[in-house]
């Protein structure tokens, strides 16, 4: 049947069984060492695991985002053309994956669809991935034990992104199709599932890159659609057949105990963290030039009717395997995960935890970067944010705010995950900030009469309390007071600034055909020697859509840019 590659109802000798787990590839056929030797040691592994269990129990997986988003020298025709996403990449992948000697499966991450100068659209470059990946449709299940699949979902989207193109969109089809799975395996049947995708959900508590994916919005699968995106959380808080879900794209190392969540945690830790009964999996990368802090290592995933071993498998210590987590079934529901080492740092290295805030429960207080309202249900930080500052708080619409490494975030109200930038650090540091009341009652009503906004004080009267988000200027004389924060229009506050990578490359395009016309027009510039020298054209763009709160189109200037 559609989407199904094995069947899931087939019942083996053996419930034990072992999957090989890829981090992001990026391969670039110039530099190949690194990933030869890798494959060479998971042969190793892979060869002594088809001993241990039924062959059809072992596998492997590769999470995506499988070539190089540079030039690798792979087109004499067109020497600009990016690597990742076209034909030779996935070719080369398919060659590289086939070479492991079990069989393999792939989901597309935010990069594979990337092949831009060969595929006119999405559709065209996800037909060729799923060419050359023996692959007949984006999403995979696998049946790699009595009552356990392997379960991997595809992002679909590049061109068409609304937003940044790195973001990792999984279809709604995709989701549909999830979600049936779920229904049709529960865990009281005994049925375990592993999940697969290239970026993790929201809610996974993983460490995540506050200067990379979180302000650009492409942190979680499906980031910027609030619906979708909250959507996978729920479904492993609701079906407890969700095990465990391995993710990439972050390219950190696994050295770290927040590479890997549980379930839950000793109430004396904190807060219970409501992530149903999965444990989630960050992996690393093979290459070292792909690495964000130096690591090269895999996921070893082994498991049998009484738990699973979460393992690394080390590339820079000839394939040494090392268990990181122990996770056992205390009945189909409830399962006990330990942490089987510290973290581990390098010589001179320094630990960081990225910190996301906490509501507490009942038997935990909010922590203490929570900012409360006064009496007159006002907030204000009347200290100038810094780099350390440290704070967080709710508006009335629900939304959750707060400040970190200078930034002002966004976070997910039932998670408290971070969603995206609201104010960088370049326009926050310094400021304080205030929340205050800007709403009206209705009795005190009164008809506008400025032109475009004629009766819109009395049309905005609701029962929700409106607030103004308010930085407060240094006391300067450079500079606006008052910075109003307005939020989206719907109702997040979260900037999405990062649009599609092509819409991006077009931009690029039109700016360099004004500045070539430009500098045929423009005069050369005669110095007080009397000497020529040639002036380059100053060059800005505009976007729209908002540049003011006025009512009726009549300027479309900005203040120092354009005017």
């Amino acid at each position: 049947p559609k989407h199904v590659r094995t069947d899931s109802t087939k019942v083996w000798a053996s419930d034990s069984f072992t999957v090989g787990i890829l981090g992001d590839l990026h391969l670039d056929p110039r530099k190949m060492e690194d990933y030869e030797e890798g494959r060479e040691q998971w042969v190793k592994i892979l060869e002594e695991a088809k001993k241990e269990n039924e062959p059809d129990n072992v596998a492997l997986v590769s999470l995506g985002d499988l070539g190089e988003s540079k030039n690798c020298d792979h087109n004499d025709e067109n020497p600009s053309e990016l690597f990742a996403g076209t034909t030779v990449c996935h070719e080369l992948a398919a060659e590289f994956l086939t070479g492991f000697g079990v069989p393999y499966e792939v989901v597309g991450g935010n990069h594979d669809l990337e092949g831009l100068d060969e595929f006119d659209t999405d559709e065209a470059n996800l037909e060729l991935f799923l060419r050359a990946h023996n692959k007949p449709t984006p999403n995979f299940i696998r049946t790699i034990a009595d009552k356990t699949l392997m379960v991997g979902l595809t992002s679909t989207v590049f061109r068409d992104a609304k937003y940044t193109s790195h973001e990792v969109t999984v279809d709604q089809e995709q989701i549909d199709w999830f979600e049936q799975v779920l229904i049709d395996h529960p865990a009281e049947d005994g049925w375990k599932i592993f999940v697969a995708t290239h970026a993790p959900p929201l809610g996974s508590g993983l460490r995540t890159l506050q200067e990379n994916h979180v302000v650009n919005g492409c942190c979680w699968l499906n980031h910027s659609d609030e619906e979708q995106c909250l959507k996978y959380i729920n479904l492993v808080r609701k079906h407890r057949c969700v095990k465990a879900w391995f993710s990439g794209h972050f390219h950190l190392g696994q050295d770290y105990q927040d590479s890997i969540t549980f379930p839950t945690i000793d109430p004396k830790e904190g807060p219970y963290p409501n992530r149903g009964s999965c444990v989630f999996v960050q992996t690393s990368v093979i290459r070292g030039g792909t690495s964000r802090d130096g690591r090269r290592q895999s996921r070893l995933l082994r498991g049998n009717k009484d738990g699973f071993d979460i393992c690394t498998v080390d590339h820079m210590k000839e394939g040494a395997i090392r268990v990181d987590a122990t996770v056992t079934y205390k009945d189909v529901n409830h399962e006990v995960g330990v942490y089987r080492h510290e973290d581990i740092l390098e010589k001179g290295e320094k630990f960081f935890k990225v910190y996301s805030p906490s509501a507490g429960d009942e038997m935990h207080p909010p922590d203490e970067n929570l900012v409360n309202y006064n009496e007159a249900g006002e907030l204000h930080i009347t200290e100038p944010i810094t780099m350390d500052t440290k704070a967080w708080w709710y508006m009335s619409s629900g939304r959750v705010l707060g400040t970190l490494n200078g930034m002002l975030i966004e976070y997910e109200p039932s998670a408290l995950a971070p969603l995206g930038l609201v104010v960088g650090a370049d326009e926050l540091i310094g400021k304080r900030i205030s929340v205050i009341d800007s709403g009206i009652d209705a009795e005190e009503c009164e008809i506008s009469y400025e032109e475009g906004m004629e009766g819109a004080d009395c049309a905005a009267v609701t029962d929700s309390r409106e607030q103004a988000l308010l930085l407060l200027g240094p006391d300067s004389d450079s500079g606006p007071d008052v910075v109003v924060v307005q939020p989206n229009e719907d109702g997040t506050y979260w900037r999405k600034i990062v649009r599609n990578k092509v819409r991006r490359m077009q931009e690029k395009r039109r700016e360099k055909a004004a500045m070539a016309f430009a500098s045929m027009r423009v005069p050369e510039l005669v110095t007080s020697n009397g000497e020529a020298e040639e002036k380059e054209p100053k060059i800005i763009s505009s976007w729209g859509p908002y540049v003011s709160t006025v009512g009726t189109a009549k300027t479309t200037g900005v203040e120092g840019l354009t005017k």
